[in-house]
């Protein structure tokens, strides 16, 4: 797969975390999911609607909120609608290409435990008119994915050295915001900084909860790997989004995001195959024609 933001429901903004024992998937990210697991790697392909309501009608998505929500990513560019005969066919545009493959990164080889902090921080600047409410909303949702945290108000913060100058010109705020990349004194207390400026509770609830669901096999249906998987693919997206991949050297002892970690990457290990194949067999495609 692959799979982001926001970015796996870019260009949304992330929406509130669920209980992590009751994780609610969005469609839109279902949607993502899939055509991460099974067509982004495949070339220029197109899905068949039905084939996409069939599959995510396994993991309990009705037809119509399917529908829907085709529709809406078309409309946001991530989605191409390409007509054969009587049937509607969907394919990826290069921006949920983009987004796909940044999920990519973040799940298969960024992972979800940084071993190899540098110690350096990216500092994030900005202030913005007080009727600006949407422009501020959307950079904070942008920085939350890309692992910031609040320091101040105004002031965000992240590990290493991240590139943020595509989240700033795609919203039209590069001329508003100050970037700078620096180390902390010594005399700064790194891990009480990240516990003020991250939620780590919470972040640690979720893997903790993760683990303890895959592990118990609930959801786990060998009978229905396509299922399996792409539930799989899509609550630990929905987790890695919310977590900045703070240095492990400042985390609690015993992070859970490592034993989570190896959960997620069995089973989808276990599913891969049977799942590639399953796809083969349910799903009708046409190739992408070029627009």
């Amino acid at each position: 797969m692959t799979a982001t933001t926001d970015t796996l429901d870019a260009p949304e903004s992330p929406d509130s975390p669920d209980s992590p024992d009751t994780p609610q998937l969005r469609p839109q990210s279902l949607v993502l999911a899939f055509f991460g697991n099974h067509v982004l790697d495949e070339g220029d392909l197109c899905v068949y609607s039905g084939s996409i309501i069939d599959v995510l009608a396994r993991v309990g998505t009705g037809e119509q909120a399917v529908r829907s929500t085709l529709t809406r990513m078309v409309n946001r560019g991530l989605l191409r609608r390409q007509r054969e005969g009587r049937k509607m066919f969907f394919g990826l545009t290069p921006q949920a290409v983009r987004i796909l493959e940044d999920g990519g990164q973040r799940i298969w080889r960024d992972g979800a435990v940084n071993e190899d902090w540098d110690g350096t921080w990216t500092l994030l600047g900005f202030s913005f008119p007080e009727s600006w409410q949407r422009q501020r909303h959307d950079l904070r949702s942008q920085l939350t994915w890309s692992g910031f945290g609040a320091l101040y108000s105004g002031l965000w913060i992240a590990p290493g050295r991240v590139d943020v100058h595509g989240i700033v010109s795609e919203l039209g705020l590069a001329s508003h915001v100050k970037v700078f990349h620096a180390r902390a004194d010594e005399f700064t207390d790194v891990g009480l900084m990240i516990r003020e400026s991250w939620d780590l509770e919470s972040v640690a609830s979720r893997y903790s909860a993760f683990d303890k669901r895959w592990s118990a096999g609930d959801g786990v249906a060998s009978a229905d790997p396509i299922a399996t998987r792409l539930r799989l693919v899509a609550e630990w997206l929905r987790i890695i989004r919310t977590d900045p991949r703070l240095p492990v050297q400042h985390l609690p002892a015993e992070w859970p995001a490592r034993q989570a970690q190896e959960t997620f990457r069995r089973i989808a290990r276990e599913t891969a195959e049977s799942a590639g194949r399953m796809a083969r067999e349910l799903l009708e495609t046409t190739p992408l024609r070029s627009a």
